[in-house]
């Protein structure tokens, strides 16, 4: 029977969860973040992932090798867990959650945990999870430099140079908080899909907020990735990663790899590395 990892990543308005088998990615999940979660909702939750590989029914990613057989049927789910969390008040939570699914306290990403990474950060404990979590995967994927950009309740970027450090990031409001804005702040402008517009200059209010905001997000990665890489002296590669990154991706003008498992991967080399 294959090793079990369970991953679980916890952001402002998404919840990832990831299984590994034998130290690589199988399968993943989504779902809202919930402030008022309990741990019996979050241990449902995490059964109900189970179950949905079981059936077929979550995504199982290319060259996994796991099998409906390879799960168990009773508690523990899984051989251990790691958890990064953005979202301190379900911290706890989801780590109780996690000792009753696995029978041992899961490893958290956060300061005493070994990343492998040099940080050259005034202050490395305050560096998301998240972030820490990117960083990992893309340097094990792309090397160093690179650039990762995530798109999320905030738009982040951050540089790994070329000696392999986090050399800083920017921090930006992201496409659905700045929507979310412009509807509560003025009065007759009204909420919006996200999505590209037919033409950049917007016939309609509707489409001249969606061209702000999404072209608005597309031109704003464009021009810092280009300051970002005058600052540094090279360019890097680029992976974006989050909520509509293929159809940013698509509209840029600079080449970017599109990766929605950045975060979970990098959850799961942590847990490895620091396991052994």
């Amino acid at each position: 029977m294959s090793s079990l990892v369970l991953a679980i990543d916890i952001r402002n308005t998404h919840t990832r969860l990831g299984l590994a088998a034998d130290g690589v990615l199988a399968a993943q999940w989504s779902l809202g973040t919930d402030a008022g979660c309990t741990p019996d909702e979050a241990v449902a939750a995490v059964a109900g992932f189970f179950d949905a590989v079981a059936c077929g029914l979550a995504p199982i990613e290319p060259g996994a090798a796991l099998e409906g057989n390879d799960l168990p049927s009773q508690a523990p789910l899984a051989d251990g867990a790691i958890i990064a969390s953005v979202f301190p008040s379900l911290t706890e939570v989801w780590v109780e959650a996690a000792r009753r699914l696995t029978g041992t306290r899961p490893l958290t990403v956060g300061p005493g945990l070994k990343s492998g990474l040099k940080m050259g950060f005034s202050d490395p404990a305050s560096v998301g999870a998240d972030r820490v979590a990117e960083m990992v995967a893309a340097k094990s994927a792309w090397g160093a430099p690179v650039l990762v950009v995530d798109l999320g309740t905030s738009t982040t970027f951050e540089l790994l140079d070329r000696e392999g450090s986090f050399k800083g990031g920017i921090i930006a409001p992201g496409m659905r908080l700045g929507a979310a804005a412009l509807a509560s702040g003025a009065a007759q402008l009204p909420s919006v899909e996200l999505r590209a517009p037919r033409a950049l200059l917007g016939r309609t209010t509707a489409e001249a907020m969606q061209s702000g905001i999404v072209m608005g997000e597309v031109a704003r990665i464009d021009g810092l990735i280009e300051m970002i890489w005058a600052d540094a002296g090279y360019a890097t590669p680029v992976v974006l990663t989050g909520r509509g990154a293929e159809a940013i991706a698509a509209l840029m003008r600079h080449e970017a790899s599109v990766d929605q498992t950045l975060g979970l991967r990098g959850l799961v080399e942590l847990y490895g590395l620091n396991r052994r």
